[in-house]
């Protein structure tokens, strides 16, 4: 399924040469829901020609819904009083990419629009980072950002793994994988042309290889502007499920599969630049500390300060939490540190690529929504010129007296709600409304009788 003359990122005129020329049949315009899932429509080449390229309608509630697409209460912007209507998918048309493991397609990321105002929806996952880049625009800063995503493969199709109940998962690989190459190898097949159909949808990859489980392995994304490395992060992640269903095997970048499993972790890498994309405003040779700025420094009290009151944007489910736990390669404690990955901000490089990696989200995060909460909270440490706490030095699973990742989405949904930063940073209405995804995604939880209790209690409670 190659595409001779159209590969990787094109312009909306060769999109509309390509239909004429029959290189292309199918457009897929998608936005990103809550969950940090595609949701969108197929539009043939014909009506696109036809009608010339513009967005599509879609149901507002696809930003209202629970993981199995449900309409719970709580959500002032949609609910059956006000009829589910529609909102416009306005195509980004510098997102516009052929997708080389689809035949004769295309693929374009919207925002979601009100059509009759033409303004953003606030809710959504995009428009809540554009606006953290615009507010740090005015400030004088850009932000470059890079995701390395962690995930298990499986030499099993979703349908069968649904079909077993999830209770019976067959890694692909029998024994922890960490750099291994013998094992990568087993899998080089999958992972190959994960890497080079990512390549040849403009989606740079830096590199891939084994993590610290059976069957767990780890792809490192190139950094760029931090839309731009959203927006690959979000398209990587369903591109790898859509390779994988092809080739008969599953992948799941859940946080933690199961409790006696090393947890998926979604590093963050972030550095402020100037609007030009010039100079890293992180570096100043003459810094004290690892050459860091005193923006940088700033920056990171900002993101040590916040961590925890913004939380349900970094780790956004129930299981997201079971993946914090010591000596387990996922931080507990919030602290920042050297190169010590014990640490949940980890200072990494020197001179222009001196950057902070936040290790703290799990490979299940909406990035949109992480990004914009390591964003948010950066800049409130600039403009509240928070002081940088002292260096932690050592290991941060044994340290006491310091600020800790929430232990559950309870502890995180009780911070949300009751901090005034979230409701300044991302405003009230955006505020109401993910504390109402996370009280159903909770709730959801709680009604259900795990085989857990019933192995636990059957017989002897």
């Amino acid at each position: 399924m190659k595409h001779k003359r159209y590969r990787g990122l094109i312009s909306k005129e060769q999109l509309e040469q390509a239909m004429i020329e029959g290189e292309i049949d199918t457009l897929i315009i998608a936005i990103c829901d809550m969950q940090g899932r595609l949701m969108g429509k197929r539009l043939t080449g014909e009506y696109c020609l036809r009608n010339g390229l513009k967005g599509t309608h879609f149901c507002i509630y696809l930003l209202g819904t629970d993981m199995e697409m449900n309409t719970p209460g709580g959500y002032q912007l949609m609910n059956w009083e006000t009829g589910y209507g529609d909102w416009l998918a306005q195509p980004d048309w510098s997102t516009l990419r052929v997708v080389p493991w689809l035949e004769k397609t295309a693929f374009v990321l919207a925002d979601p629009v009100d059509e009759r105002t033409g303004e953003r929806v606030a809710v959504a996952p995009r428009s809540i980072l554009k606006n953290q880049l615009e507010k740090a625009e005015k400030m004088g800063f850009r932000l470059q950002m890079a995701s390395e995503l962690e995930f298990y493969l499986f030499k099993q199709t979703y349908e069968q793994i649904h079909q077993n109940g999830y209770s019976v998962l067959q890694t692909a690989g029998h024994y922890n994988e960490d750099y291994n190459l013998l094992q990568a190898t087993r899998n080089e097949l999958i992972y190959r042309k994960i890497r080079n159909w990512m390549l040849e949808a403009d989606i740079p990859i830096e590199s891939s290889k084994g993590e610290a489980c059976a069957g767990q392995h780890e792809i490192n994304m190139q950094y760029g502007d931090a839309l731009t490395a959203a927006d690959r992060h979000v398209f990587f992640k369903h591109g790898a499920k859509e390779i994988c269903l092809q080739e008969g095997y599953a992948i799941t970048f859940m946080a933690k599969p199961d409790h006696r499993w090393t947890g998926s972790s979604g590093h963050l890498h972030i550095s402020l630049w100037d609007v030009k994309q010039e100079a890293n405003l992180f570096h100043d040779p003459k810094g004290t500390q690892y050459g860091m700025s005193e923006l940088m420094e700033s920056f990171l009290a900002g993101l040590l300060a916040y961590t925890r009151e913004f939380s349900l944007f970094f780790a956004s489910n129930v299981n997201s939490y079971k993946r914090y736990a010591p000596e387990s390669w996922a931080p507990v404690s919030i602290v920042w540190s050297r190169d010590n990955r014990t640490a949940g901000y980890r200072i990494v490089g020197d001179g222009a690529s001196l950057r902070i990696e936040c290790r703290i989200p799990g490979a299940d995060m909406n990035p949109y929504l992480a990004y914009a909460a390591m964003i948010g909270a950066g800049l409130q440490g600039i403009q509240q010129k928070l002081p940088l706490p002292t260096e932690f030095r050592g290991n941060a699973y044994k340290v006491s007296g310091v600020p800790r990742v929430p232990g559950s989405l309870y502890e995180a949904m009780q911070l949300w709600k009751e901090s005034r930063a979230v409701r300044e940073v991302f405003g009230g209405l955006v505020a109401d409304h993910y504390y109402n995804m996370a009280r159903v995604e909770q709730q959801a939880f709680d009604a259900v009788v795990t085989a857990w209790e019933r192995a636990r209690y059957f017989e002897q409670g």
